[in-house]
């Protein structure tokens, strides 16, 4: 298999727009795991989007949980996966499961600033 090319130009191939998604490094993928932000959030912020983080507050826009609000519990940069509190599935034997989400069916509702950088990442423009 050939490297990833940082330097992808794009293609209209979903099969080379799947590849260049699946073979990106880890800081790559960061990117790619973003979703919108509130109205409240838009307008206070400047920006559409923003890359999520763990203990975020997200309502889930699309699939079987739709309007389900809860806190991000686990991100997973490798398969680009979110993990929402609240939205479980009920497995045969009893057991309850997270459901994996994709970050663009989710909208945040209320951000995590703990962090000071990511403070900074808002502040800019």
């Amino acid at each position: 298999m050939k490297k990833f090319s940082g330097t992808w130009k794009s293609s209209k191939k979903p099969r080379k727009q799947r590849k260049y998604r699946l073979a990106a490094q880890l800081h790559t993928k960061h990117k790619f795991a973003q979703s919108h932000l509130s109205k409240d959030l838009r307008k206070k912020y400047g920006k559409r989007s923003i890359g999520i983080r763990k203990g975020d507050k997200v309502k889930i826009i699309h699939g079987q949980f739709k309007k389900h609000e809860g806190k991000i519990e686990r991100v997973e940069l490798k398969k680009t996966r979110v993990f929402v509190s609240g939205a479980e599935l009920t497995k045969r034997d009893g057991t309850k499961k997270l459901l994996a989400l994709h970050p663009s069916n989710l909208m945040v509702t209320e951000l995590n600033l703990e962090d000071k950088q990511r403070q900074k990442i808002l502040e800019r423009k």
